[in-house]
């Protein structure tokens, strides 16, 4: 069974738009002429009316004041026909040419008679004539005449009167509606022949009008196929003059493909640093175990661990950071004692760190999440700490209003130039190349430890602490302002 035509099944959006536009002006250009040709019509059948009565009067007038049947000026031919019937149907009078009526209705009421002052003048001139009365109602009916042979269709208007004499006559009067038949029967032809021109232009404007408003549209389309062809993420969409829906639409499609560059850049630069960081360890490795192969006695068996030891902190890395990227989540969220953390951290260094640490706790907050994953990130931020500090390192608890809890992370070391304040947070990025990287790690401590807060809903920023030095201030949402299984951790 075929499917019933509908717009949808269209493909094309300029044709679609088309063929919306021409049946919407269809529909519209129909109900207008309809509307037109009713009106024409209504109008050419009062005026028929109108020009039927005052042919009735006339003859109603002449038989008010008396004049005989025989001596009436009626009418003839076949535009006006005109007929007398007395109260018993009968003709009295009628044109010359006029046959037979048909369908004018009954037959009109006899008027009521004219109310006035009683007339007590008995010396009142015998000689002047009595008058009758034309009734004030007219009947209008449509019916037809046969005049001359040939019937035709007629307005008729009835009208009663009353002779001098008493006798209640109807006049029936007619005009012929051929003419105005004629004239609606032309204007309805000339809009159906101009309903299809007039249909055709609307589509073919319509057509042009679109074809020009989805040419940057298309423009837009070549380009996008373009650059997913040649994989070259630095071009973009060209964005049109018009400040309109395909602009803006333009400009996110550049926004995007921006953002698309930035992110393969990112992992492109993400492989080779983690193929470069990966190739130092297992470098040492091989070299370690060609000598331990060559001469058994030379086998440094701590030094091996300590390559395998490193390796396997920087491959936990990057499955952490590959976990984060793809939105991973982690158990669902409980609540975690931050100051119990602090302390269990900072009691696991123990006194042998090269820098202690202080602790200063002024609230003893909760927050939802990971306990493992706040532990990272805490043991990041204290291990940069450490290996950066000269002598010391504080750490301050405190709560902020009713939904904060901050974290403030200070050491007594260089700090961090204004200018790296968000570059430090980068993967792989080490503000001192020349450091060895024993001391100063992958790079990517720093970058894990904010990622991990992000996904609690937290934040992590750096600046200068009041003393010198760097201050790392860690914020997350208290445990009462954030609901159990939000975000993600």
């Amino acid at each position: 069974m075929p499917r019933p035509f509908t717009f949808a099944r269209v493909a094309s959006v300029r044709a679609r738009t088309t063929l919306f536009a021409t049946a919407v002006v269809a529909v519209a250009l129909v109900v207008t002429g309809l509307a037109v040709v009713l009106l024409l019509r209504a109008n050419l059948d009062r005026q028929s009316d109108l020009q039927a009565e005052v042919s009735a009067r006339e003859v109603a007038s002449q038989l008010a004041a008396g004049v005989p049947y025989a001596q009436l000026d009626v009418p003839d031919g076949d535009e006006n026909p005109v007929q007398v019937v007395d109260s018993s149907g009968r003709v009295v009078a009628a044109g010359e040419d006029l046959s037979a009526i048909s369908g004018t209705g009954p037959a009109a009421v006899k008027p009521a008679a004219s109310p006035g002052p009683p007339d007590d003048d008995d010396d009142r001139d015998e000689d002047t004539p009595q008058r009758g009365e034309v009734s004030g109602d007219v009947h209008h009916s449509t019916g037809s005449a046969t005049v001359d042979g040939e019937t035709a269709d007629y307005r008729f208007a009835s009208i009663a009167v009353t002779t001098p004499g008493g006798e209640t006559l109807t006049v029936h009067a007619g005009t012929a509606v051929a003419t105005a038949r004629k004239a609606v029967g032309t204007v309805t032809q000339a809009m159906l022949a101009g309903l299809p021109v007039l249909l055709a232009v609307v589509a073919g404007v319509t057509w042009l009008v679109t074809r020009r408003a989805l040419r940057p549209v298309a423009a837009i389309r070549t380009e996008l196929a373009e650059i997913t062809a040649s994989s070259d993420l630095t071009r973009r969409v060209p964005v049109p003059a018009s400040r309109d829906e395909v602009a803006a639409l333009a400009t996110a499609t550049n926004e995007t493909l921006a953002a698309l560059e930035r992110s393969v850049e990112r992992q492109r630069g993400f492989v080779a640093d983690a193929s470069h960081e990966l190739r130092n360890p297992i470098a040492s490795l091989r070299t370690e175990l060609e000598v331990a192969a060559a001469h058994p006695e030379l086998l440094d068996l701590d030094g091996l661990t300590t390559e395998v030891v490193r390796l396997q902190h920087l491959a936990a890395d990057l499955l952490l950071l590959a976990r984060l990227d793809a939105g991973e989540q982690a158990v669902t969220p409980k609540p975690v004692a931050l100051a119990d953390l602090l302390r269990e951290e900072v009691e696991r260094r123990g006194p042998a760190d090269r820098v202690p640490i202080g602790i200063e706790l002024k609230a003893a907050p909760q927050v939802l999440g990971s306990r493992d994953r706040l532990a990272r990130a805490l043991a990041n931020l204290l291990n940069n700490a450490q290996r950066h500090a000269s002598s010391q390192v504080n750490v301050t608890l405190r709560q902020d209003g009713d939904r904060w809890v901050v974290m403030d992370i200070t050491d007594d070391g260089p700090g961090v130039p204004p200018g790296d304040r968000e570059r430090i947070f980068e993967r792989f990025v080490r503000l001192d190349d020349a450091r060895s990287r024993d001391e100063g790690g992958a790079g990517l401590g720093l970058a894990i430890a904010r990622d991990l807060l992000r996904a609690h809903g937290g934040t992590l920023t750096v600046e200068a602490a009041p003393g010198g030095g760097a201050l790392f201030r860690m914020r997350l949402p208290l445990r009462n302002a954030r609901t159990e299984g939000h975000g993600r951790a």
